[in-house]
């Protein structure tokens, strides 16, 4: 079964949530599981589900037979039939949701190699970049350099005798 690239690239925020023409059964199934798997996931649900529990068990056990539909002399059947059908439905979609965000993280552990790859190709470039410059550098004179040529240019011509003004006029 293969999926759209697409599908996986974008952010949640940036997908939209209901896209029923371009959407596929099994991908309509699979963001169904997902948000069942999110839903179960949250302290609501567990709250919710406290407060059902507790109050099948006090309306079967506290109000009169007449008003009991699950009565805790059968053991709460009904109950325990409807919490083992939730756990059967919840399992697996549970497991479709694990797959889909393996999908998304291998996607996303892919990319990732890449952007590392191309980061350590440009920190190469940079680094033989770095290596001419310095090995342009040692061509070009140096700010010392120029000034101990200047000195020793200056030294020259102080040791140099002056030669008469009437020499340096040329007519």
């Amino acid at each position: 079964m293969a999926r759209a690239a697409s599908d996986f690239d974008a952010p949640k925020g940036l997908r939209s949530s209901f896209v029923p023409f371009r959407a596929t059964g099994t991908d309509r199934f699979g963001r169904f599981s997902e948000a069942f798997a999110r839903a179960m996931g949250t302290s609501a649900f567990l709250i919710a589900m406290t407060v059902i529990v507790v109050v099948w068990l006090v309306w079967n056990t506290a109000l009169p037979a007449t008003w009991q539909f699950d009565s805790h002399l059968h053991n709460f059947t009904l109950l325990t039939l409807i919490l083992s059908l939730q756990a059967s439905y919840a399992a697996p979609l549970i497991l479709l949701a694990q797959n889909r965000q393996d999908d998304r993280d291998r996607v996303q552990i892919e990319q990732d190699r890449q952007r590392a790859e191309r980061n350590l190709a440009d920190t190469e470039y940079l680094a033989r970049e770095v290596v001419s410059l310095r090995l342009a550098m040692q061509d070009v004179a140096t700010k010392d350099f120029i000034r101990a040529e200047l000195r020793s240019l200056l030294e020259e011509l102080d040791r140099q005798p002056e030669e008469p003004a009437a020499k340096k006029v040329r007519p």
